[in-house]
């Protein structure tokens, strides 16, 4: 979906300063405009956020939930902005990609190793984001290129796919579910399920895949990163499904396959447009692709 930044905007000065009169005069708008922007991300969404009272304002459930993440992607976009500012005038001198935080977590590391032998003294710069910021960083050319999941993007960017990356159980070392060599999703409905937010666009992938069963499984508690996921599952609490690159090595959990379905996202490097990437940015990528494919190929079962 497209994102109403203005909307956002208004829905957090009117949280911020109180009223829809105040949050006017900070945004330099009419009251009317305010209350448009609101009724038009409201209607975008299409839930209530705000609530008008005899104090003020009052925020629904919705609007709970939202404010958190839109502050948090406000301040993200600000840094964006501000790194932007600071190193215009080094761009030529650092190569910049954005990379899925599910892929960058296990495969970072060594990438930047070998770069680091094969062009010592490159300078690379690596935006772990969100697979919209991705989109985002590459087409302002903030960013080379990106690795990200296969979406609908702006007609000038072009998506070349790199793998298929299923998804997995992952469940305390101790669980029962952790000595079988494959789970059922319907077995998924007796257990404590731990939901990645959708910003990272994995719960949608689940959703759309499951169909009716989707609204059978517990998801009891829901976290906004992967990383934190894994957490929690190690401490017990319960169980998560992940992409298979971000729950490999990680202590204290134990990684089963799922099927019924086998549920896929679509791993692609993501470019400005058809034309190849040249010199370092052509370099690091097929690298970084490789490492991705080498991985995915460890972690597949045994037939």
């Amino acid at each position: 979906m497209q994102i109403d930044f203005l909307g956002i905007q208004a829905f957090l000065a009117i949280v911020e300063c109180g009223t829809f009169g105040l949050a006017a005069a900070r945004l330099h708008l009419t009251q009317t405009a305010i209350s448009h922007r609101m009724r038009k991300l409201e209607d975008s969404l299409g839930v209530q956020l705000i609530v008008r009272t005899s104090r003020g304002v009052s925020l629904t459930q919705a609007g709970e939930a939202l404010l958190p993440r839109a502050r948090n992607s406000v301040r993200q976009l600000e840094e964006s902005c501000d790194v932007v500012r600071k190193h215009g005038q080094n761009a030529p001198a650092w190569v910049s990609f954005g990379c899925l935080p599910t892929v960058a977590a296990g495969l970072l590391v060594p990438l930047l190793q070998r770069m680091q032998q094969s062009l010592p003294g490159l300078r690379i710069r690596v935006f772990d984001s969100t697979p919209g910021e991705i989109v985002e960083l590459v087409q302002a050319g903030t960013a080379a290129f990106g690795v990200n999941i296969a979406q609908s993007v702006p007609d000038a960017l072009a998506q070349q796919p790199i793998a298929q990356e299923p998804f997995v159980l992952v469940v305390p070392r101790a669980h029962p579910l952790a000595a079988k060599p494959a789970v059922d999703w319907a077995e998924l409905e007796a257990e404590r399920l731990i939901r990645i937010s959708l910003p990272s666009g994995n719960s949608a992938t689940i959703d759309e895949s499951l169909g009716p069963l989707r609204e059978r499984l517990p998801w009891v508690y829901e976290a906004q990163r992967t990383s934190m996921a894994l957490e929690m599952v190690a401490g017990g609490l319960g169980v998560t499904v992940v992409p298979a690159l971000s729950g490999a090595g990680h202590e204290g959990v134990a990684v089963v396959p799922l099927r019924g379905p086998v549920v896929m996202r679509t791993l692609v490097l993501l470019k400005p447009g058809p034309a190849p990437l040249r010199g370092p940015e052509q370099f690091i990528a097929e690298t970084l692709a490789g490492l991705v494919r080498e991985r995915l190929a460890a972690l597949a079962p045994a037939p």
